[in-house]
């Protein structure tokens, strides 16, 4: 761990957790935003927990966060460096009652991620990592593990699927790479956990031909480069996050870096 503020937002990302589970698993108040996507009670305990602690922490650094993403593009392309911030990502596993909803925090610089940490408030573990600092694993404060992505799997291939979000383009990736690899073992988890399985070694490949968002990915993409992993955009180009009018995510595929499959992958992703 060889970046000052990791941490300092892994206990943020930990406090937000907290604050979302006296509200999980009860009789909870739904809105609808703008996008017709659900909002709660606890998504804006945990917004304003990581708002008000990473502006203490680093004051000069803007924060870009899903429940205060109102900010005009005017002032968010002069940044160079800030928080993208998803304060409850899986707010529908929330809802359902399922503990698969993750706090997320990434560092981002020029548009590209410096570090992410995940956090799990229904469990505590933790995920933290960047490119060139490493991944781990945390169950609790003092108890880390180093992880890395599988490159061979000892089992079969493994495939990361949405369990709320698929698309045609998707479906037919799915039907070419079980012509191409065999049928794989399909993991079905929320929220940015995905890119967790593929980083501590667990499964292959995460293909997204669907529609995310800019804080959806940008935490999880840290662990995952840091355990060495990359998410690509369909051009075989890393997945980046400067500034732009949307902030949806154009689609990608999270996979091991030096997976020998990775070209033969991207051409047929682009195929679709």
């Amino acid at each position: 761990m060889s970046h000052p503020h990791i941490p300092r937002v892994i206990e943020l990302v930990r406090a937000a957790g907290a604050a979302t589970l006296p509200y999980w698993r009860s009789d909870l108040a739904v809105t609808e935003k703008a996008d017709a996507s659900p909002v709660t009670a606890a998504d804006l305990a945990a917004h304003h927990i990581l708002l008000d602690g990473l502006r203490a922490l680093a004051p000069d650094v803007p924060v870009l966060s899903e429940e205060a993403a109102d900010i005009p593009l005017a002032e968010r392309a002069a940044w160079t460096r800030w928080w993208l911030v998803d304060p409850l990502d899986g707010t529908k596993e929330f809802i359902a009652g399922s503990e698969e909803f993750t706090v997320n925090v990434a560092l981002i610089e020029r548009g590209r991620v410096v570090f992410g940490v995940v956090g799990i408030p229904a469990n505590g573990r933790c995920y933290y990592g960047g490119a060139g600092l490493g991944a781990w694993r945390s169950e609790a404060p003092g108890d880390e593990r180093p992880i890395n992505v599988r490159l061979a799997p000892a089992q079969g291939f493994t495939l990361v699927a949405s369990k709320r979000h698929s698309s045609p383009a998707q479906e037919r990736l799915l039907g070419e790479l079980v012509a191409r690899f065999g049928e794989p073992a399909l993991a079905n988890i929320g929220s940015s956990l995905k890119f967790c399985l593929l980083a501590e070694g667990n499964a292959d490949c995460y293909p997204r031909l669907a529609p995310t968002s800019q804080w959806d990915t940008a935490a999880a993409q840290g662990v995952l480069e840091g355990a060495g992993g990359a998410v690509l955009n369909l051009a075989g180009e890393v997945l980046t996050y400067e500034a732009r009018e949307s902030f949806l995510n154009p689609s990608f595929l999270a996979l091991p870096a030096a997976a020998e499959w990775r070209g033969e992958l991207i051409e047929l992703a682009r195929t679709l």
